[in-house]
């Protein structure tokens, strides 16, 4: 992963040197798009330990399927939170 940083440098500093760093380097709806993504993949991850933990304490105690019903949906709250950026995104 490191080898990859010198590269990186290199682009940044011909990207500096065109004058084209004064406009970005992905379009806004881009992203947007990259932070939705980013997002779900974030929720999905937290989802995975959260939903195998609910089952495991509803396997215990069927009382605590509300508990965990609301722990498992909560990462979702930043998926749609991402989503709302998409259409806050000026054209």
């Amino acid at each position: 992963m490191l080898e990859l940083a010198p590269t990186f440098v290199d682009a940044v500093a011909l990207l500096a040197q065109e004058g084209a760093a004064s406009s970005p380097a992905i379009p806004n709806k881009a992203a947007a798009a990259l932070a939705v993504g980013l997002a779900a993949l974030g929720a999905g991850y937290a989802e995975r330990g959260i939903g195998s933990a609910a089952i495991g304490a509803i396997a215990e105690d069927e009382s605590l399927f509300g508990t965990g019903l609301i722990m498992t949906v909560l990462p979702e709250t930043l998926v749609i939170l991402a989503l709302v950026v998409v259409f806050l995104v000026p054209q």
